[in-house]
């Protein structure tokens, strides 16, 4: 019985009109595919290609066998190229995140991740509040301190505090706070809240404290809210992952270094809402933003893919 990828190799063969092009379409050394001929030759007792060292052609039997099979065989790789397309992940995946994420997720990863799955489609939702998950429909949420409600499957990507920061030229102005109460007087800068609550909970050296805010200026994007608190307009609590960097830079000061944001153990966390089975869309992006971000941040745990 004739050996169908024997066959398939002679026919690119034959198209390619040399075994070096031939071997390089194949992705094998020019060798093996010459031997491969050889054995195809010799089990149909017949000469299939004329060889020379400039030209190469297929003999009469050769021809005959090409035009013969050429058509059938393209059918073949036809139909498994299709089922491999659809057993290849596809559709769309809807993410929503904070406002940040492109502060620390390049967008070059998103070249890489289409170039793996060219059938999938992302769609970012980039919101600091919390979304509601299934009216917006969405698929995977990445959340910071956020808690999330039950019946949603949830894996923690780092732990990230949020931190008090201000601007140099606003401590000029307004003295440091040195207490949580001092804190309350000064000009604080929030996230746009829905519930209309002002209230911050810190967590310090006493345990859990909430401490009354008071200010002129709020936005539900973390981004805006680092820029008024650089341009001096008060005091924000901001996510360290974003902060650090331009603390390190001078533009901004913590403030209150004892006390951080209680997140209640919350960091950063990919939110599923699909049940098990999770679609296969959704499924490879989450794995890919958990191998990227395990990279990315310190203290990030580990993904699958970064374990491997």
């Amino acid at each position: 019985m004739l050996d169908l990828n024997d066959l398939a190799m002679f026919v690119q063969v034959v198209r390619a009109g040399s075994f070096s092009e031939a071997a390089r379409r194949l992705r094998m050394p020019a060798n093996t595919l010459s031997r491969r001929i050889d054995q195809l030759e010799g089990q149909l007792g017949t000469r299939l290609l004329h060889r020379s060292t400039r030209k190469l052609a297929p003999s009469a039997e050769g021809q005959a066998l090409f035009e013969r099979y050429a058509p059938a065989l393209d059918q073949i790789l036809e139909i498994e190229r299709l089922h491999a397309n659809a057993q290849a992940p596809s559709g769309s995946v809807r993410v929503t995140a904070m406002a940040g994420l492109f502060e620390f997720f390049r967008m070059e990863w998103l070249v890489e991740f289409y170039a793996r799955y060219p059938n999938i489609s992302v769609d970012f939702l980039l919101d600091d509040t919390a979304t509601d998950l299934i009216s917006e429909r969405i698929d995977l949420a990445l959340r910071m301190g956020i808690e999330t409600g039950t019946g949603f499957k949830v894996r923690r990507v780092a732990p990230s505090a949020m931190i008090l920061a201000a601007s140099p030229a606003y401590l000029e102005r307004r003295h440091a706070p040195r207490t949580l109460r001092e804190l309350a007087e000064h000009d604080c800068l929030t996230i746009s809240n829905r519930q209309g609550r002002n209230m911050w909970r810190l967590q310090g050296p006493r345990g859990g404290q909430e401490v009354p805010i008071k200010g002129r200026f709020a936005v539900n994007d973390m981004r805006v809210l680092a820029q008024a608190c650089i341009a001096g307009l008060g005091i924000a609590l901001l996510p360290q992952l974003i902060v650090e960097p331009i603390i390190a830079q001078g533009k901004l000061v913590r403030v209150l270094p004892a006390y951080r944001r209680a997140t209640t153990g919350l960091g950063l966390q990919l939110v599923y809402t699909s049940r098990s089975p999770v679609p296969p869309a959704v499924a490879v992006f989450a794995e890919f933003l958990l191998e990227k971000l395990s990279d990315a941040i310190p203290g990030a745990v580990q993904s699958s893919a970064s374990r491997q």
